[in-house]
C-alpha cells in the first residue's frame, strides 16, 4: 500500500511539474493599460505577435487617442467611414446595454467626458448647468445609428467614447484566440478586466481578487472568488479623480443623463457573467452611474449577473453588496 501510495504521489507531482512547465505568460501594455495572460500550452504557440495584431486593430477601429482611428474620424464628422466588424460588434453591445440600463450606459457621453477633463479632447472650465444642459443635446445612443458598416448621427456634435466596454472587448477578442487554437486553461487580464476558461497551473479554478476602495494608493483586499469559465469587470471611482480648487471632487464616471461627474455612495462594482467581458464591463460602468439603490434594483432583475458590490453607509463606513447568486 506505502509503494502504491507512493506511485500515485509521484505520478501526482509529475502531472503537476509538466502543468507548470506548460505555463506561458505574456506581459505588456495596451489601450492605455497593462495586461497580463497567462495560459497552459504544450504545443509552444506563439501568441505575442497574434495579441499585438488585435491590439493594433482594435486601436485603428475604436481608440479615441488616435487621430487616424475610424472612430476619431467618425466624431469629427466623418461620414463616409466604412466601419470594421471590431466597431460593429462594440456598437451593438453598446446599443443592447444602453437599453437594458434606459440610458445609465451611453458611449455617446464623450462631448461631456472631454468637458469635463477626463477624455483626449479639450476641456472646458467653469461648467455650469447652462452648459452642461447644452451638451447634454447630443448625448444619446437613440440619437445615432449604425446602417450598412456607416454610422449616422442626429447632431455631428456626437462624440463616441468606447472606453466604458473597451477594455473587456479586447479581453474577449484575444480569449477567441486561445480558444480558437483549442486552448482549454487560460486567464487574459486587461487593465482589471478578466476572462478565464478552464484552470490554472495548480489544477485550481482561476483565483481573483476584488480590490477595497483605497484612496491613498496602498493595496487591499475585500474578497478572493474562484472564476470558473467566466468573465470579470470592476468599475470605481476611487483612483481616477479629480478635485478642484475649492475642494470639489469630480470622479470619471460621467451620468449620462444629469451630464454631471459628481461621486456616489457606490465606490467599486465587480460584475461576473458566463458571458462576454465586453458586457459586464459595460453593466459595471452603468452602476457606478445607476448608485447603490438603483443597481441593486436592477441586479435583481438581472440574475444572470453575480454582482460584488463597495459602498459607504449615511455614516461613511465602508461596507459591501452580494447578489444572491455571488459565490467567493
Amino acid at each position: 500500500m506505502k509503494n502504491y501510495l507512493f506511485f500515485i504521489y509521484f505520478i501526482f507531482i509529475i502531472a503537476c511539474t509538466e502543468q507548470q512547465s506548460n505555463l506561458k505568460v505574456l506581459q505588456g501594455n495596451a489601450i492605455g493599460t497593462t495586461y497580463t495572460i497567462k495560459y497552459l500550452d504544450s504545443t509552444g504557440t506563439n501568441f505575442e505577435l497574434k495579441i499585438d495584431s488585435i491590439i493594433k486593430a482594435v486601436n485603428t477601429s475604436t481608440s479615441t487617442y488616435i487621430q487616424n482611428s475610424d472612430i476619431s474620424k467618425i466624431n469629427r464628422g466623418d461620414t463616409t467611414v466604412v466601419v470594421d466588424a471590431i466597431f460593429e460588434e462594440v456598437f451593438k453591445k453598446s446599443e443592447k446595454i444602453y437599453r437594458e440600463t434606459a440610458g445609465d450606459f451611453d458611449p455617446t457621453v464623450g462631448i461631456l467626458v472631454n468637458a469635463w477633463g477626463f477624455g483626449p479632447g479639450a476641456k472646458i472650465n467653469n461648467l455650469d448647468s447652462l452648459k452642461i444642459d447644452s451638451l447634454l443635446t447630443f448625448v444619446g445612443f437613440n440619437k445615432v445609428n449604425l446602417l450598412n458598416n456607416k454610422v449616422s448621427k442626429l447632431y455631428p456634435e456626437i462624440y463616441f467614447d468606447f472606453n466604458a466596454i473597451g477594455k473587456g472587448y479586447l479581453v474577449d477578442i484575444v480569449a477567441r484566440q486561445f480558444e480558437a487554437a483549442n486552448i482549454e486553461n487560460y486567464m487574459v487580464e486587461i487593465g482589471g478586466e478578466i476572462r478565464v476558461r478552464g484552470k490554472n497551473e495548480h489544477g485550481e479554478f482561476w483565483k481573483i481578487a476584488i480590490e477595497n476602495p483605497n484612496e491613498d494608493g496602498t493595496r487591499s483586499f475585500a474578497t478572493v472568488i474562484q472564476l470558473k469559465d467566466e468573465a470579470m469587470a470592476t468599475s470605481g471611482n476611487y483612483r481616477k479623480y479629480r478635485t478642484t480648487e475649492d475642494g470639489k471632487k469630480y470622479v470619471h464616471t460621467i451620468n449620462a443623463k444629469t451630464g454631471y461627474a459628481t461621486e456616489s455612495n457606490l465606490l467599486s462594482a465587480s460584475v461576473i457573467s458566463k458571458g462576454d467581458c465586453a458586457d459586464v464591463d459595460g453593466y459595471a460602468t452603468a452602476f457606478m452611474a445607476m448608485g447603490l439603490d438603483k443597481s441593486i434594483a436592477f441586479i435583481k432583475q438581472h440574475t444572470e449577473l453575480k454582482v460584488f458590490l463597495i459602498y459607504a453607509n449615511e455614516n461613511g463606513e465602508i461596507k459591501t453588496f452580494a447578489s444572491a447568486n455571488f459565490d467567493n
